[in-house]
């Protein structure tokens, strides 16, 4: 069987090409997180997960800023909150490991989506057509 000694430098290129393709649009949506954090007793916590935690997810906001609950007692460490934490609930806005906005409290489930939307769009955060889970 006679090889071609051309065709596995071009096989090798297609394969890195195609993991490139496939990996990168990953990586760069793990990079925005919404991070939630919230204490045990909480009363505005369980509220936020009995009226916004079931759906969260399933909306483009959720898509786009993933969300990552902490307890406001152990901070995770590769975070650069802007400032001290001191409400619960707060939701941070993280790219990159970075404080970019906040949401002190929770308003209600109107207010929370509303606020929410302006701190995505206030950082370049593009949602698909259908954003908005208010309605």
């Amino acid at each position: 069987m006679e090889r071609q000694s051309g065709s596995a430098p071009l096989r090798l290129a297609a394969l890195l090409l195609t993991f490139t393709l496939a990996v990168l649009p990953l990586a760069a949506r793990a990079e925005m997180v919404l991070v939630m954090v919230e204490e045990a007793g909480c009363a505005w916590c369980a509220r936020w997960n009995k009226e916004i935690g079931p759906i969260y997810g399933k909306t483009p906001e959720g898509e786009a800023a993933p969300l990552q609950r902490v307890d406001i007692g152990a901070p995770p460490g590769d975070i650069d909150f802007a400032r001290g934490l001191h409400f619960t609930p707060t939701f941070v806005l993280v790219r990159d490991g970075a404080e970019l906005a906040r949401i002190e409290g929770y308003p209600g489930e109107d207010f929370f989506w509303g606020l929410l939307g302006q701190m995505l769009e206030q950082n370049g955060v593009a949602l698909t057509a259908s954003a908005g889970a208010e309605g």
